[in-house]
């Protein structure tokens, strides 16, 4: 009974003291509401012409890439099916690069970006073949 008492007194103090944490708890679960946003493709798809009606580019699926801020790298992303991605970021100036640059293909970034404060930059970059 008493040790049942202890622990009920104990969870109380607990949620009690928490009440009383000031915005330190907020700060690391929000979300950042800066970064960037958008779509890498990679062409052309085929060597030749392109015909009318037909697609120089298809999307970069799957695709792993890097991201550095001044002080070195800051984060990482992968591409989806479709070749979107998402990134928060804070406010800053940033260099994205493939995580295996010479890995697939010779030309893929880097792409330099700056985030502001107004939100999320929305970019469209294309990495490129190497056909012809």
């Amino acid at each position: 009974m008493l040790k049942r008492f202890v622990g009920e007194v104990c969870g109380l103090a607990g949620l009690f003291l928490f009440s009383f944490v000031p915005g330190q708890m907020n700060a690391q679960t929000s979300p950042i509401a800066t970064g960037i946003e958008g779509i890498i493709s990679i062409g052309p798809t085929h060597g030749g012409p392109i015909h009318e009606g037909e697609s120089a580019s298809a999307p970069l699926a799957n695709f792993a890439f890097v991201v550095a801020g001044a002080a070195g790298d800051v984060a990482a992303f992968t591409t989806d099916a479709s070749g979107n991605f998402r990134i928060p970021l804070a406010p800053g100036r940033y260099s994205i690069k493939a995580k295996e640059p010479k890995a697939r293909f010779p030309r893929c970034g880097p792409f330099e970006v700056e985030v502001t404060a107004a939100g999320f930059n929305t970019v469209t970059w294309e990495c490129d073949t190497g056909m012809r």
